[in-house]
């Protein structure tokens, strides 16, 4: 489609004066609560984008993974090889729920997961917590999600950011966060037999 370039510029033009009047009322800063949930992938990987802008920043941040054990991530070999002086990184999962199979031990796990969230969390030189599939242990009742948002909403410093990542977030934690983004499954190669592979999922 052809266009006249000076009726186009001047149609950017409106556009911008109306954008900057719409920025020009947006002045306040937060702490956000942040939920990325659905079924589509790039929850996690949207979140470590963050982290890694918090790094880029010099900015103080930490993450906690509640389900995913100890296998080796690129993310997660990044930050302990390059970075684990601006950014504090804690596995406490032992695996997916249906690799374990060991509910008692899954509930320990998520609670001293949480523990540690809650101490990292309150630590106000931590801009930002990465909370990883944590919606997976609230999911299967390993924590109670009225503890999880009496302290987000009570005890989180004002200008702390945490991010929470996994399916099925709960209806309690959506309506207590700032920004919620779902991701939504339009196609996935998993359903044509192909496998998790390195760069693309870990």
């Amino acid at each position: 489609m052809t266009q006249d370039p000076d009726r186009h510029a001047e149609k950017m033009a409106k556009k911008k004066v109306a954008r900057d009047k719409i920025m020009a009322t947006k002045t306040d800063e937060k702490g956000l609560i942040i939920v990325h949930t659905g079924k589509g992938k790039g929850k996690s990987s949207a979140a470590f984008g963050m982290i890694f802008r918090c790094i880029a920043h010099d900015m103080q941040c930490a993450v906690v993974q509640f389900i995913k054990g100890g296998m080796s991530t690129g993310e997660r070999d990044l930050i302990l090889s390059k970075f684990s002086d601006t950014c504090a990184f804690h596995t406490m999962g032992e695996g997916f729920t249906w690799e374990t199979q060991d509910r008692t031990r899954d509930t320990e796990m998520a609670q001293a997961a949480w523990e540690k969230a809650k101490e990292l969390i309150r630590d106000p030189a931590n801009r930002m917590v990465l909370l990883d599939e944590i919606n997976i242990a609230l999911r299967y009742d390993y924590l109670d999600i009225n503890e999880v948002v009496r302290f987000l909403t009570t005890e989180k410093p004002d200008m702390t950011h945490v991010v929470l990542t996994g399916r099925n977030a709960k209806e309690e934690l959506i309506e207590a966060a700032d920004l919620v983004t779902e991701m939504e499954l339009i196609k996935h190669p998993f359903r044509s037999g192909i496998k998790a592979q390195i760069g693309v999922e870990f």
